[in-house]
């Protein structure tokens, strides 16, 4: 543990900065395809979000603890894979359940909602959970999240572009219709570009300990994304809401992940390790099970029979 524990990774603050500019333009095209009328029949079914948002804070952290209770690896593995699983769902879920044919505007309300809760939900989950686990018991701290640095993000990742995409698409319609399939294909490169420059920049790292996370974070975050999906049919959720769901508890918000641990965990290598590349592999599953969606049209009105 001690070696994982002093490890450097080369996720700097600057990388992060791309990370969100990249999400804030992903938001953008996202946007284009919303209306005000999306929203509004969110909010006149809530169901679909609070089991969304069950899933998130409830079921998600339940379940990696279970794992993990199970799997037993070294403490700071553990602790960063609760604390990943704490976290809100990552914006880039929205890109995802746009691009896999799921209800965007379902994702957008519920990626926005539990940013907002994760000021109080996210250090009660590691709290509670990291101290029922005897491994990451001794490594906990007491955490001091600032609600002013939250809102700042979902004010610039998330509201911004949001508003400023539906706006574009109220207003010039003929202009959204041109930038759609442009800024589709725009976010997938930037994705992969994102992916492979975090894979280059820490490749020894990688080599050197990603036996310690790979399967670890592969395992957890599929059984995520199964979970948030099984859970949505389950409660006879459409299958587009369904899709929403599963990336919502799927696609965490590793960024803020690894904003905790370097502001509250003196960058505690394993913890950096499990966020860093959950950060990466969250981007890979994702977008191949949105592309699997992209190619499969639900039927508006598919319940479970």
């Amino acid at each position: 543990m001690a070696a994982v524990d002093q490890i450097q990774l080369h996720f700097n603050p600057a990388s992060l900065q791309a990370l969100n500019f990249i999400l804030a333009i992903i938001m953008f095209g996202v946007a284009l395809d919303l209306r005000l009328d999306d929203f509004r029949r969110v909010l006149r079914q809530p169901r679909a979000p609070l089991i969304g948002l069950c899933c998130q804070f409830l079921l998600m952290p339940a379940l990696a603890s279970l794992l993990l209770l199970w799997l037993q690896p070294a403490p700071s593995i553990a602790l960063g894979i609760l604390l990943v699983a704490a976290c809100p769902g990552g914006n880039v879920s929205n890109f995802f359940t746009s691009l896999g044919r799921g209800n965007a505007a379902l994702s957008v309300s519920m990626s926005a909602i539990s940013t907002l809760l994760s000021i109080l939900m996210t250090p009660l989950n590691l709290m509670f959970w990291g101290r029922l686990n005897p491994a990451t018991r001794e490594l906990l701290q007491q955490i001091d999240i600032t609600p002013g640095q939250i809102f700042l993000t979902v004010l610039t990742i998330l509201i911004i572009p949001t508003f400023t995409g539906m706006l574009l698409a109220q207003q010039r319609p003929a202009w959204a219709a041109r930038l759609r399939l442009p800024l589709r294909r725009l976010s997938i490169g930037f994705m992969l570009c994102f992916i492979g420059g975090a894979l280059a920049a820490n490749f020894d790292n990688f080599l050197q300990y990603i036996g310690n996370a790979f399967w670890l974070v592969l395992g957890v975050n599929a059984s995520a994304l199964l979970l948030g999906y099984a859970a949505a049919r389950l409660a006879r959720l459409p299958v587009r809401d369904a899709r929403a769901v599963a990336f919502e508890t799927g696609i965490q918000n590793s960024s803020f992940g690894l904003l905790l641990i370097y502001n509250f965990f003196n960058g505690l290598g394993g913890m950096a390790l499990i966020s860093a590349w959950w950060g990466v592999w969250h981007l890979i599953s994702g977008l191949g099970l949105a592309l699997f969606w992209s190619r499969r049209q639900p039927a508006v009105s598919t319940v479970l029979a």
